[in-house]
């Protein structure tokens, strides 16, 4: 069975509270982009992962494909399996292509082996890896709270948008995105200002780890508002960075040269 793991950008994303068991409350909401890994899972007389296209840091016994397969295989007794993943998403930038690696390879082993887990169960497995997993399940954009894996669907539809993803190649590691922020309540609410017109999220709609980030990394507030000045109608970094994207009307052009990961999607 072959499937293809998208990726996320975060609309918003507030830093609400330190929770008692050391998460963070946070509320943002996710809307998947076509930018895509490949994901192949056969049944195989032992168990092997693999992987092609970018390469993967860390270890493979750490790989988040294999902690699902382990998750699943300690409830059902499942076979072993062959994981191919051939990773096209950039990692480590907040576009959460590795816990969409970990929601697809559940959804493929849960039909591979007919185990008839609803979504909400399948959830509830991607919830035990990681914040972001239960996002991929369903894939539509979805309002995110507690430590981002309660999820609700949300009517926002950036259908004939084309988004420009850029990535300087600046790693941004989970403690330094912290240490920049001061927990708070929202100036305004994400529900509310997510559905007004796009061309007033300029001013409204915020990523809470920006502020910390841009000032360690002023490279990248240059490159938002590059977005801004070729004509993007909003831009914003995703997720805890340093993936940056700008929301167009028109097909933008390539700006920012050879060393810099550029992509230009149409949303549809």
């Amino acid at each position: 069975m072959i499937s293809f793991p998208g990726c996320k950008i975060n609309l918003g994303l507030h830093i609400l509270f330190k929770r008692d068991d050391d998460y963070h409350e946070v509320e943002t909401v996710m809307y998947p982009i076509p930018l895509k890994d490949i994901l192949e899972i056969v049944i195989s007389k032992e168990f092997k992962f693999t992987s092609t296209g970018l390469p993967i840091p860390g270890k493979t016994a750490n790989n988040i494909c294999l902690l699902a397969y382990q998750l699943l295989q300690s409830d059902f007794n499942l076979a072993p399996v062959h994981i191919h993943l051939h990773k096209i998403i950039p990692m480590g930038g907040g576009l959460g292509g590795g816990s969409s690696n970990c929601a697809f390879t559940l959804i493929l082993l849960n039909n591979l082996f007919e185990l008839k887990l609803s979504a909400e169960k399948l959830k509830y497995y991607a919830a035990q890896l990681g914040s972001d997993c239960a996002f991929f399940v369903d894939n539509n954009p979805q309002l995110c709270t507690g430590r981002g894996e309660v999820t609700e669907s949300i009517g926002v539809d950036l259908t004939h948008y084309y988004i420009k993803i850029v990535n300087l190649g600046i790693h941004i590691s989970t403690a330094e995105a912290y240490r920049g922020v001061v927990p708070s309540a929202p100036v305004h609410s994400l529900h509310d200002v997510i559905n007004k017109d796009i061309s007033t999220w300029k001013d409204h709609l915020k990523n809470d780890f920006e502020s910390g980030i841009f000032l360690n990394h002023p490279e990248l507030a240059k490159a938002k508002e590059k977005m801004y000045k070729e004509g993007a109608v909003y831009a914003s970094m995703t997720g805890s960075g340093s993936t940056l994207f700008g929301l167009y009307q028109a097909m933008p052009s390539p700006t920012f040269g050879e060393e810099v990961t550029e992509e230009i999607i149409r949303l549809s």
